[in-house]
């Protein structure tokens, strides 16, 4: 089924008034429709036309209600709040797509000053992602600034042990006495280590520049195939159309190689067989919304492995600092991964099942 003017319906021109006073609904992400009390479309927004599968031209002059699986419901809304009986009004509803499956909506109804009714539809779908995408991104900052302060906060005594155990040794007249000082200072100095890894991120200015991605993907494959030789396909799947983006090239490339690394830790037994598998896959991703903002462009770069998949009792939490899959991992190349990503405004996610893990990276395109 698809949403389409009835035969009966008035015919509203799509005046470059009308055009002109709602353009500014355009720049939402979520999808608007601007209609009468009896249900005929005024406007639609860019993100309604591309719901639909349909031009603004067509919708214009529809019955709006026809759009819906239920349409009954929506029009006793409309004439509802067309008569002032209320001013606004939510429910979820099941809006009619060209050629695909219905789609779960969230619909709020409000009544302007004017004669007009503005119908907002938010993407059921869409609003869990976002909600999940704000809770990811307030998770984040709160794991930076943690992660910063203790780095601190355990710097400064690292030093003062280490200075110690050294000072110690110079009085210690027995070899025997002096291995112990020496695990002092080979612990004090892997902490140190561990710091500085942390810290790593704060430390170093953002360097934007013209990056090609490709150019960054084929760094990274460069160094995984020379640390793994044997037992490892690397697969080029790229969209050589893509454009430069502005960025930091070295900030990127640590950023893929901490997740293609992560992939070869998890992939070590297939590596062993010989039929381990990693793609690097760009895309372009058009008129898409993350970090609650939308984006005429967006690169879409994935990383997918055919190793056993992320642990269920991590998934949740590998961007996490100090969380790891496996035995003696530091649990911080994740967490990089993802602050050098979102310096970029962009998002990484994961979706992770036996046999595929894909890890995906949305950014900006100019």
């Amino acid at each position: 089924m698809t949403c389409l003017p009835l035969s009966g319906s008035a015919v509203i021109p799509s005046s470059s008034a009308n055009a002109e006073r709602y353009k500014a609904f355009d720049l939402l992400a979520t999808l608007v429709a601007v209609v009468r009390s009896d249900g005929t479309v005024l406007f639609v927004n860019a993100a309604m036309e591309d719901a639909l599968g349909m031009s603004r031209r067509i919708i214009v002059g529809a019955h709006f209600p026809d759009c819906f699986t239920q349409p009954e419901h929506l029009r006793t809304i409309l004439t509802g709040v067309g008569g002032n009986d209320f001013s606004a009004l939510r429910y979820d509803a099941a809006l009619l797509r060209v050629s695909r499956d219905a789609l779960p909506v969230h619909v709020i109804v409000t009544l302007t000053e004017g004669p007009e009714i503005i119908a907002e539809l938010l993407p059921l779908e869409q609003q869990a992602r976002q909600d999940r995408e704000e809770r990811l991104a307030e998770q984040a900052l709160a794991n930076k600034e943690l992660i910063r302060n203790l780095a601190h906060e355990i710097k400064n005594p690292l030093g003062g042990i280490r200075g110690a155990a050294q000072l110690l040794e110079m009085e210690l007249a027995s070899p025997d006495l002096n291995e112990y000082t020496q695990v002092i200072i080979h612990e004090a100095d892997r902490l140190q280590s561990l710091v500085d890894r942390l810290l790593a991120p704060h430390r170093k200015a953002h360097v934007v520049g013209d990056v090609n991605i490709h150019e960054v993907c084929e760094r990274v494959r460069s160094l995984i195939l020379a640390e793994f030789p044997k037992g490892l396909q690397v697969v080029q799947d790229y969209d050589t159309s893509i454009p430069e983006l502005r960025g930091d090239r070295e900030q990127l490339i640590q950023a893929l190689l901490n997740i293609a690394h992560n992939a070869c830790q998890a992939l070590s037994e297939r590596i062993a067989l010989g039929d381990a598998r990693i793609i690097f896959r760009t895309r372009v991703a058009r008129q898409t919304t993350f970090g609650k903002q939308r984006y005429r462009l967006a690169l879409e770069l994935h990383v997918m492995d055919n190793g056993p998949g992320v642990p269920d009792s991590i998934k949740d939490r590998i961007f996490y600092p100090l969380v790891s899959g496996r035995e003696g991992g530091s649990g911080l190349g994740l967490t990089l991964a993802q602050t050098f990503v979102q310096q970029h405004q962009g998002l990484i996610e994961c979706d992770s099942s036996p046999g595929l893990t894909d890890f995906k990276i949305l950014i900006p395109l100019p």
